[in-house]
């Protein structure tokens, strides 16, 4: 593993550090970087997130982050969002109050929306319920892992895409809190947790290292 080159791409998103030292914990080569050369030459990508959603496809854009993920999918690399990094995947994300939704990447139907819950932000450990056929969660499917947010995605991206014979549906991971939401999504090249792998102790590094090993 130590030959395999990750980028984790630099917006401007905050506490992209802890992210960069996890990789490097598991064995990758890293580089914290916007430029697109070395984006798309990578053999994975990260893409992190921290913050309000509409901020994040801010920065992404400022650095022409969507076109690079959109490319680095259709060439078949790999692609690892974490947390907002994971809801800007899907169609759309709806945050305080706004007039309209805010257009995700759309690689994933659905809506990010405040969790349904008695106490937001979700702020701590959490089980998951990885599916049959998980690479992400192999070895660690009864784990806790940590989470911090306030929105998510509530509807089964899984689902909705099973009626098109032309879409591959994803494998999806589930957690509650206040009632079930998308806890990560594997989608062959494309993945995406919405808790933090990177605070989440040895098995937030094992998720880090069985993607790493499969790049």
């Amino acid at each position: 593993m130590s030959t395999t080159n990750v980028v984790v791409l630099d917006y401007g998103s905050g506490n992209v550090r802890s992210a960069v030292r996890a990789l490097e914990r598991v064995g990758a080569n890293v580089e914290l970087t916007a430029d697109p050369d070395a984006v798309l030459a990578a053999d994975g990508l990260v893409v992190p997130g921290v913050g309000a959603f509409a901020a994040v496809m801010s920065g992404l854009r400022s650095v022409r982050g969507d076109m690079l993920v959109e490319r680095r999918l259709a060439g078949g690399r790999p692609v690892l969002g974490i947390c907002v990094g994971l809801q800007v995947m899907f169609t759309a994300g709806i945050e305080n109050n706004a007039d309209a939704p805010v257009p995700g990447l759309d690689q994933w139907p659905g809506d990010v929306v405040r969790l349904d819950a008695p106490v937001v932000p979700h702020m701590g450990w959490s089980t998951v319920e990885p599916p049959a056929g998980t690479v992400l969660f192999d070895g660690i499917e009864d784990e806790r892992f940590y989470f911090v947010h306030s929105y998510a995605v509530r509807s089964d991206p899984a689902a909705a895409m099973a009626g098109d014979p032309a879409l591959t549906p994803p494998l999806v991971t589930w957690a509650e809190h206040g009632s079930p939401f998308v806890a990560a999504v594997e989608n062959g090249v494309l993945a995406a947790t919405q808790f933090h792998p990177e605070k989440s102790g040895d098995a937030g590094a094992q998720l880090l290292r069985n993607w790493v090993t499969a790049l």
